[in-house]
């Protein structure tokens, strides 16, 4: 229909691309625009219902062509490589696509990529896009401001044994919002390595413990530890499926919006 949001998704080979095929098939009110892939890969030409169980031909094939794929979308749902990432980011400013952004482990020229884009259209960028999370988020920076520092903050990061970087997007998410409820910076107190006589932990760190196996899809705990009691917050990821539906709200929420760089509490308001 005219007034559906057409929605592009790249990656669409993999786990999250699949997941985000069904889900944008599956939701009133968007459309699927299409779908990339690397050059090269076998999935290019195939239509994206092989790609994803239980369906047929739709008549959308899997392209090689990111330039074409922004062209023709509203907003293009990212999930892939920092690099890849980088170049999106340039396209979705080109042609004034909104941008969803979950991809992880981006360095400084990323950044800066999603910065320039965030000038010219909408972006949405999220170490993670489930609402449980986001919400995780919220409770670990209030508690962060409660306590005071005589309780010690550590971070538990587990993920499948496939995951590449460490610590994780989501517990680097945390960690930013435990340091924004002190009012510290994280890069100046987190400690991401004890090994050997490390000696007395020192007042005020954030530490951050990360543990990968198996196909955890990912578990997360802030612990503030006090002399006498413990406070735990903690979420866990059952289903990748939460990603893609939290990426796809995004992705309706940010059609039409003004240039900027938007978070998933922008988008679930709070």
């Amino acid at each position: 229909m005219a007034n559906e949001i057409k929605i592009g998704i790249t990656g669409a080979a993999g786990r999250m691309g699949r997941m985000l095929i069904n889900a944008v098939l599956a939701t009133d009110g968007c459309q699927l625009a299409g779908a990339t892939e690397a050059p090269g890969t076998n999935a290019i030409g195939m239509d994206v219902g092989l790609l994803t169980s239980g369906l047929k031909d739709i008549g959308v094939h899997v392209i090689d062509n990111s330039k074409n794929l922004f062209a023709i979308s509203d907003v293009v749902i990212d999930f892939t490589s920092p690099k890849v990432t980088e170049m999106h980011a340039s396209l979705a400013g080109e042609h004034k696509t909104a941008l969803i952004i979950g991809t992880t482990g981006l360095e400084v020229q990323h950044q800066d990529a999603l910065e320039r884009a965030g000038e010219k259209t909408a972006i949405v960028q999220a170490a993670n896009f489930s609402v449980g999370v986001n919400l995780l988020l919220g409770l670990a920076e209030q508690a962060a401001k409660v306590l005071p520092e005589s309780y010690d903050i550590e971070i538990s990061d587990m993920h499948h044994r496939h995951k590449v970087d460490a610590p994780s997007g989501t517990a680097l998410a945390l960690g930013h919002a435990a340091a924004k409820g002190r009012g510290v910076n994280l890069t100046d107190v987190m400690v991401t390595a004890r090994d050997g006589i490390v000696g007395p932990r020192r007042s005020g760190d954030i530490g951050m413990a990360v543990f990968r196996g198996g196909d955890v899809v990912g578990d997360h705990t802030v612990m503030f530890a006090a002399n006498g009691e413990r406070v735990e917050l903690t979420h866990k990821a059952g289903s990748r499926e939460i990603f893609a539906a939290g990426a796809l709200r995004a992705a309706m929420w940010s059609n039409n919006k003004k240039p900027g760089i938007y978070s998933m509490r922008d988008v679930l308001g709070f």
